[in-house]
């Protein structure tokens, strides 16, 4: 078995020597990052099916998070000095004012930087005021928003009303997601998409740029 095939299975695995050391050895024989990436990419696509098919829950997803952050910090000077890897899009995305949950956005974060976004994380407990500021600041092409608590879904709604407010709404695209959210939800605010889970998330996010 190649080392990318490798790569991709011990991540899939959830076993953090074995893909940190499948990593360092690819670039030792010059294999391309990009190529590398991919492979990361495929074991986490593995891990969203184990998800979708309750093989793995949370605690499962935040460790391969883990593992993909740690291979990314063996990656990233190789990529910032050969700028090898072309985004297709810039995301940002962030918790809403008073819910300070950030699992699934972290998720979210990940994976969407494994498929070639660029992301800007606002953190958590972000304003309207804060997200129309970042939209200005960083032109994105989507905003992402994630509540997991009921009682801060109105602050959502309270985002796209700012971003509208200046004259920002027309100019990117809205996905939303979290536990209580719902379809019926998304369009009732005027959001343009809902992200079931990171994997979905992700894959709207790709449609939504035209990829």
């Amino acid at each position: 078995m190649n080392l990318l095939n490798l790569i991709r299975d011990s991540l899939a695995s959830l076993d953090m020597d074995s893909t940190l050391k499948h990593v360092s050895e690819a670039l030792k024989h010059s294999i391309s990052i990009m190529d590398i990436v991919n492979s990361l990419s495929e074991g986490m696509r593995l891990i969203g099916k184990k998800y979708e098919n309750g093989e793995y829950f949370i605690a499962e997803l935040t460790v391969a998070v883990e593992i993909f952050n740690e291979a990314m910090n063996i990656l990233k000077p190789k990529i910032l000095g050969g700028r090898e890897m072309k985004h297709i899009g810039k995301v940002i995305i962030g918790t809403v004012e008073g819910d300070l949950h950030d699992v699934g956005k972290n998720l979210v974060k990940t994976v969407l930087e494994v498929n070639g976004f660029k992301v800007v994380d606002l953190g958590v407990d972000v304003s309207p005021e804060r997200f129309v500021e970042a939209v200005k600041q960083y032109k994105p092409d989507i905003v992402g928003i994630s509540t997991l608590l009921t009682s801060t879904m109105i602050n959502i709604e309270r985002i796209i009303k700012a971003l509208e407010s200046n004259g920002l709404r027309d100019e990117i695209k809205i996905i939303i997601g979290g536990a209580p959210v719902t379809q019926q939800f998304t369009e009732s605010i005027g959001a343009d998409a809902y992200g079931e889970n990171a994997f979905k998330a992700v894959e709207i996010c790709r449609k939504l740029v035209g990829k």
